[in-house]
C-alpha cells in the first residue's frame, strides 16, 4: 500500500510540474523550434545545408530515411539544448518556497527526485513528439515518396531519441542538487559533457557500446553504407556526418529501406535508460529536500529579499551607507562606466584573473596569435552573461527603474562589456598589430563589439543569464570548428585571411543588437 501511494504521489508531482511548464508562453516557442528542427532535418533537394550526410549522399525521402534523420536531429539538438530548458525545476521550487511545503509533507526524497526527473523527461519527450508528428508532414511536403510507413517513422524516435533525452533529464536533476553546478558553471560543464555524449563513443569497443548518438546509430550508418555499395557506389571511406553542415553541392540520392533493430542495440538503449534512472536518484545521498535541519549551508532566499541571488554567477548586492556631501561637478560618464565595470566584475576570483593572464601570455608565445583568441573569448562567458540580467536577478530592477535616463546606464553597461572583451583579447590584438595583420585586427574589433552587444541584448530581452550562455557557447563552437558564416572573431582563415563575415557586417550586427537592447529597456521604463 505504501509503495502504491508513493507511486501515485510521484506521478502526480510529475504531471503537475509538467502542466505548469506547458502553460508558459515559452513552451509554445519551444514546440515551434521543434517544428523548425524537423524542417532542417529534411531540407529541400537543392539545399546546401544538411544535417545527415553519408559521404555526399542522402537517402530518398521515404518514411525510413525521414524518420531516422529527424530522430537523429532530435537526439543531437535536444540532448544538447534541452538540458537548459528543463534544468530549473528544483530551483524554482526553492525560490517560490514550494520546497518548504514539500519538506513538510511525508513525500520522500527519492519520490521527489523521481517526479522531477519524469517531469523533465515529459517536457523533452513532448518536443520529440512534435518532431515525430512533423516527420510524415515533411515527407509528403518534399514529394519524393507518398507511402507513409508509421513503424519506419516512429521506431527511430523510440530507440534513438528517447534514451539520450532521459539521460539529459537525469543530468538536469543531478546538476541542480550540486551547489557548484547549479549556476553558470554547470551550463558550461554540460555543454562539454553533451559534446562527449554526442560525438564520443564512436568506437565499437567503447564501454556499454558507447553513449554517443553516433555510437547508438552505428547500425544505421553501416546499413546506409551497405545500401550504397549494393547500388554500385563505392562506400569505402565515406564518412557518416551528423550535424548542421554546409556542402559544396546538393547531396545525391540513394534508396535506403531502414536498419534492422537487433537485440544488442535494444540492450544498449535499455542500459542508457537505467543509467538515467540511477543518475536521477543519486542525489538521494546528499539532497536535503529543502529541510533546513539537514542543510550543510544556509538556505537560499527569494530574489526580492535583501542579499538574495537567483542562480547568479556572483555575490548578491549589499546595502551600504551612502556618505553625505555635495555632488561633485564634472562629467558623469566616466564615473558611470567605472561603476558598471566594478559591478560586472564583482566577485571574480583571483584564479579567474590568473587564467586570463595565462591566456594573454600564451598569445605572445605562440607563432599564430589568432589561434589563442578563441580561448581568450570563451573564458569570460560567465561574466558576460551577467550583462542586462543583474538588476533582475538581484532584485533591484524597481530601484534602478527610477533612473530618469535608462539609456545612459545601458550604454555604460555595454561599454563595460567592451572593456572586458578588449582586455581579455589584448594579447592576440598586440601580436596581430605588430605583424601588420590588419584583416585580423578588423575581425578582432568586430568581435569586441559583437560579444557584449549579444550578451546585453539577450540579457535585457530574456532577463536571465542562461540564454546567453547557451547561445554563445554554440556560436563559439561553430566558429572554432570552421563554420565561416558565423566566425565573428576571425578564427577561420583562408590563405592567411579571415574567412568570416566582414568586420563592418559584424559591427553592424553589434549596433543592431545594442539598439534592440536599448529599445526593450526604454519600453519597459516607459511602461512603469
Amino acid at each position: 500500500m505504501t509503495a502504491r501511494v508513493t507511486a501515485r504521489a510521484t506521478i502526480a508531482l510529475a504531471v503537475a510540474d509538467f502542466r505548469e511548464r506547458v502553460r508558459r508562453p515559452a513552451y509554445a516557442l519551444i514546440l515551434l523550434a521543434a517544428v523548425g528542427l524537423a524542417r532542417l532535418a529534411v531540407p529541400p533537394a537543392d539545399s546546401r545545408w544538411v544535417i545527415l550526410d553519408v559521404g555526399g549522399y542522402r537517402g530518398v525521402y521515404t518514411s525510413a530515411w525521414v524518420g531516422t534523420a529527424t530522430a537523429l536531429a532530435g537526439a543531437l539538438w535536444l540532448t544538447m539544448g534541452g538540458f537548459y530548458l528543463v534544468r530549473d525545476a528544483i530551483g524554482r521550487d526553492e525560490r517560490t518556497r514550494v520546497g518548504q511545503l514539500v519538506a513538510a509533507t511525508p513525500l520522500r526524497t527519492p519520490a521527489y527526485l523521481l517526479g522531477k526527473f519524469l517531469s523533465d523527461f515529459l517536457v523533452l519527450a513532448s518536443m520529440a513528439g512534435v518532431l515525430a508528428v512533423a516527420a510524415p508532414i515533411m515527407q509528403l511536403a518534399r514529394g519524393e515518396s507518398g507511402a507513409v510507413d508509421p513503424v519506419a517513422l516512429l521506431l527511430p524516435f523510440a530507440t534513438i531519441t528517447l534514451p539520450p533525452l532521459a539521460l539529459t533529464a537525469a543530468a538536469a536533476v543531478l546538476f541542480e542538487t550540486v551547489p557548484l553546478l547549479r549556476g553558470g558553471v554547470g551550463n558550461v560543464v554540460w555543454f562539454v559533457v553533451s559534446l562527449v555524449l554526442l560525438i564520443g563513443g564512436q568506437s565499437r569497443k567503447a564501454p556499454l557500446g558507447g553513449l554517443g548518438v553516433h555510437a547508438a546509430t552505428q547500425g544505421a550508418a553501416d546499413s546506409m553504407r551497405a545500401a550504397l555499395a549494393a547500388q554500385g557506389v563505392d562506400a569505402h571511406g565515406r564518412e557518416f556526418s551528423l550535424g548542421l553542415t554546409s556542402v559544396a553541392r546538393p547531396l545525391r540520392t540513394f534508396q535506403w529501406d531502414g536498419f534492422s533493430v537487433t537485440g544488442a542495440f535494444l540492450g544498449g538503449r535499455l542500459v542508457v535508460l537505467l543509467l538515467a534512472l540511477v543518475l536521477a536518484l543519486l542525489p538521494c545521498l546528499w539532497f536535503a529536500r529543502f529541510d533546513p535541519a539537514r542543510r550543510l549551508t544556509a538556505p537560499a532566499v527569494a530574489p526580492y529579499e535583501r542579499g538574495a541571488t537567483a542562480e547568479s554567477t556572483g555575490p548578491a548586492f549589499r546595502t551600504a551607507t551612502v556618505p553625505g556631501g555635495a555632488p561633485r561637478p564634472g562629467r558623469a560618464s566616466g564615473r558611470l562606466l567605472s561603476g558598471e565595470l566594478r559591478i560586472l566584475l564583482q566577485g571574480v576570483s583571483r584564479w579567474w584573473w590568473l587564467v586570463a593572464a595565462g591566456v594573454t601570455a600564451a598569445a605572445f608565445a605562440t607563432p599564430e596569435p589568432a589561434t589563442v583568441l578563441p580561448f581568450a573569448w570563451i573564458w569570460p562567458v560567465l561574466i558576460w552573461s551577467r550583462m542586462g540580467t543583474q538588476r533582475v536577478e538581484h532584485g533591484v530592477e524597481g530601484l534602478l527603474g527610477a533612473y530618469p535616463a535608462p539609456w545612459r546606464g545601458l550604454l555604460a553597461e555595454w561599454a563595460a562589456g567592451v572593456v572586458l572583451t578588449a582586455a581579455t583579447g589584448v594579447g592576440p590584438l598586440v601580436r596581430m598589430a605588430v605583424a601588420a595583420d590588419w584583416p585580423g585586427v578588423g575581425s578582432w574589433a568586430g568581435g569586441t563589439l559583437l560579444v557584449p552587444s549579444l550578451a546585453l541584448a539577450l540579457g535585457v530581452a530574456c532577463r536571465t543569464h542562461r540564454v546567453f550562455q547557451v547561445v554563445y557557447l554554440g556560436l563559439w563552437y561553430l566558429a572554432v570548428n570552421g563554420t565561416a558564416a558565423v566566425d565573428y572573431m576571425g578564427a577561420v582563415r583562408t590563405d592567411g585571411l579571415p574567412a568570416g563575415p566582414s568586420p563592418l557586417v559584424v559591427g553592424g550586427l553589434a549596433a543592431a543588437l545594442l539598439c534592440a537592447a536599448l529599445a526593450v529597456r526604454t519600453a519597459r521604463h516607459a511602461a512603469r
